[in-house]
């Protein structure tokens, strides 16, 4: 195995339950997404989170056990109920009602001998929402070596420009959605890559991805190119939810085994693809995973 492949990943964040119109409770949270996906991938990612001493945070550490994830790292908190997010979809597009003060926003500091230097610390925006857990993860970042790959995630209101710009300067890799790059962007006008370019020069990250839907994502290197590529046309459709989280998911694993854009791009925008047919964003199926890795060649 290369060096690249002992790179450890570490998932900072929340990890709750989307409840749907439809009576089901999905597992969900980006981060808890990402960490799921990565698993499934061989990556033996950390999660470090917070739940509730309740019947939601029960599931939550059993289905992580069930799946061979980490639990070490996911504090149990007996004031705070786990998270829940109310989904409701309208002409295919999820929109997010995110309950306060839940278990995830009182995240604590863990074990730092859990850390080794060089890895990669994967973190989203809403878990900042609070004053702890946004100082457990300073805290974290300012003692390990670590490389940051953050993931944008604005839901109102639970987001102020500020301070997600002070988080951008931390990070090694940014990703985002066209919505985001414009609400934090001070570029008047229309041009993503000027937009793109403004950002990135100004905050100095290694790679700026961009998602656009069916337009396909959009990168910028730290030297100033472009990779974009369309994505192929969606085989099925329930929802998009964890979409984004699915790309993520490709490119952690791509970063940790050194791949090169163009076959990360390529990868992250498929498993995405895929990733909609389900209903929630991930899926116990074995075989779901088995059909991405062959394809990939991994």
């Amino acid at each position: 195995m290369s060096k690249q492949k002992q790179v450890n990943i570490y998932i900072f964040g929340e990890v709750l339950f989307d409840c749907f119109p439809t009576g089901e409770q999905v597992l969900g949270g980006a981060p808890f997404n990402v960490a799921w996906h990565l698993q499934a991938l061989g990556d033996s990612p950390q999660l470090i989170s917070r739940v509730g001493k309740d019947q939601h945070g029960d599931r939550i550490l059993q289905a992580m056990s069930g799946w061979g994830l980490k639990t070490s790292a996911i504090q149990v908190d007996s004031t705070h109920p786990t998270g829940r997010v109310e989904v409701s979809i309208t002409d295919n597009e999820p929109s997010y009602t995110i309950v306060p003060d839940s278990a995830f926003d009182f995240i604590s500091l863990p074990d730092p001998g859990g850390f080794s230097s060089g890895g990669i610390l994967y973190h989203g925006s809403l878990s900042l929402r609070n004053e702890t857990s946004r100082k457990t993860l300073l805290e974290i970042v300012h003692s390990h070596k670590v490389k940051i790959f953050f993931d944008v995630n604005l839901r109102f209101p639970w987001w102020h420009r500020d301070e997600v710009c002070e988080w951008l300067k931390n990070a090694t890799w940014v990703k985002m959605n066209q919505d985001e790059l414009t609400a934090l962007s001070n570029h008047q006008g229309s041009d993503i890559q000027l937009q793109m370019a403004e950002m990135q020069e100004t905050y100095g990250q290694e790679q700026l991805i961009v998602t656009r839907g069916e337009q396909g994502a959009l990168i910028r290197t730290a030297a100033g190119k472009f990779h974009s590529l369309v994505p192929g046309k969606v085989a099925c459709l329930i929802d998009t939810v964890g979409a984004g989280d699915a790309f993520s998911a490709i490119y952690l694993h791509a970063l940790r085994g050194g791949w090169s854009i163009e076959k990360t791009l390529y990868h992250a925008q498929c498993f995405a693809g895929k990733v909609v047919g389900l209903r929630g964003a991930t899926t116990n199926d074995p075989e779901f995973y088995q059909q991405v890795t062959d394809s990939c060649n991994f």
